[in-house]
């Protein structure tokens, strides 16, 4: 793992959050792999969050009906 400065309140919520992040990437066609990345275009590594955002704007949206 590499060194990070983001401390998780909850340490489950780390992997969650990169178990959500690596099916955004597949949905969009991205090829993320565990761990750095470098290898990512600004617009590929955008993409995946555009497409983490939309889920969860998609979730809340849901669970407010």
């Amino acid at each position: 793992m590499s060194k990070s400065n983001n401390k998780s309140v909850v340490p489950e919520a780390r992997e969650a959050l990169n178990k959500f992040k690596m099916e955004a990437a597949s949905e969009v066609g991205v090829d993320l792999k565990q761990g750095y990345n470098g290898h990512l275009t600004s617009r590929e590594a955008g993409s995946v969050g555009g497409q983490m955002v939309k889920k969860m704007i998609e979730s809340y949206e849901k669970n407010m009906k």
